[in-house]
């Protein structure tokens, strides 16, 4: 921790990393893993940036190690892609914070051993100034989960409900400064939104790779199914999302490397990728026809999976909120 090179890598940039990602994604057909891991980066990212060094000193080391795991609560059961609306409250007493809420959806939760929980610590400043972070370890009283949710998709990846009732953390968990939440949050997230589109990028060159090898082997009406146009316009536009994605997110990796501010770039990226993501996965389906739809060619997954990245991360819709109001400043 005492060491000036970036964490990420011994000295590595972002955009390293990014491609890093997209390749493990790749090579990796397990999404849910991969995300995960880009979980964890996220968590190490924060805790890099903000935390004390008694913090960095405390986590850090084994976390980088994959010997911990670690999880962010966000999300509630009545606030997703709003995250101002968090009503998980931490009192300040003479002895720490006191907990009390329930997040929701949170990946990792049931595997972590540290979660980094977005609380509020002052009603009165709420937006910016009222939203703390603080971090709460496995053992501490009070905190329990609930069981793994059964989800359409991402089945490998863990989430869970977290429960937190009467939890006392230590004044010295506090990531960063009292109130310094929503910073915290505008930072992880473009780390968040890059990182795991880089890992949509490598599941769509792998499933373009494979529509690929399918159009050329595949035969009906005397030739190759990729010959037919209809088939080659498929490969073409999912070719073509792929460039432009990886596009956008190169210049956001760039950008941040530059300590440059980047929520334009990541909510374009997130909502072009996860949504080329989805479309690809789609077309994959169709391009096999009949064996695309069976369980056995695995295919189906790849759809399953695909849907949940046009929600975590921020909804599409939150997205072109974002490039809207972004764009007409």
């Amino acid at each position: 921790s005492g060491s000036k090179k970036t964490w990420w890598s011994r000295g590595a940039d972002l955009l390293t990393n990014v491609l890093s990602m997209e390749a493990l994604s790749y090579a990796c057909r397990d999404s849910g893993l991969v995300h995960a891991i880009g979980t964890q980066i996220c968590c190490i990212v924060q805790i890099s940036l903000f935390a004390s060094d008694f913090l960095k000193q405390a986590y850090l080391p084994e976390l980088a190690r994959g010997e911990k795991m670690a999880a962010q609560a966000i999300t509630e059961p009545e606030a997703g892609s709003d995250v101002l609306s968090i009503q998980t409250k931490a009192q300040k007493t003479d002895n720490g914070y006191v907990l009390n809420g329930t997040k929701m959806f949170i990946t990792n939760g049931p595997l972590a051993d540290v979660i980094i929980v977005f609380v509020v610590t002052n009603p009165q400043k709420k937006k910016f100034g009222g939203i703390s972070c603080l971090m709460v370890d496995k053992e501490t009283r009070g905190f329990s989960r609930g069981n793994p949710l059964n989800k359409m998709g991402l089945r490998t990846l863990q989430n869970c409900e977290l429960i937190f009732e009467d939890c006392l953390v230590p004044s010295d968990k506090l990531l960063g400064k009292e109130g310094q939440g929503m910073i915290i949050f505008n930072e992880q997230i473009e780390w968040e939104r890059t990182l795991l589109c880089a890992a949509h990028i490598g599941t769509m060159e792998r499933v373009l790779e494979s529509c690929i090898n399918h159009v050329k082997t595949r035969s009906q009406f005397g030739q190759p199914i990729g010959k037919f146009q209809s088939i080659s316009n498929k490969i073409a536009d999912m070719k073509v999302n792929i460039e432009l994605g990886k596009l956008i997110l190169y210049k956001a990796a760039w950008l941040k490397d530059q300590k440059k501010r980047v929520p334009l770039e990541t909510s374009i990226g997130k909502l072009f990728i996860s949504e080329s993501l989805k479309n690809a996965c789609l077309e994959v389906i169709q391009i096999h026809g009949g064996y695309g739809y069976m369980k056995e060619f695995e295919i189906e997954r790849e759809l399953r999976d695909s849907i949940a990245s046009t929600i975590y991360s921020g909804t599409s819709e939150l997205q072109k909120n974002i490039i809207s109001s972004l764009a007409s400043l």
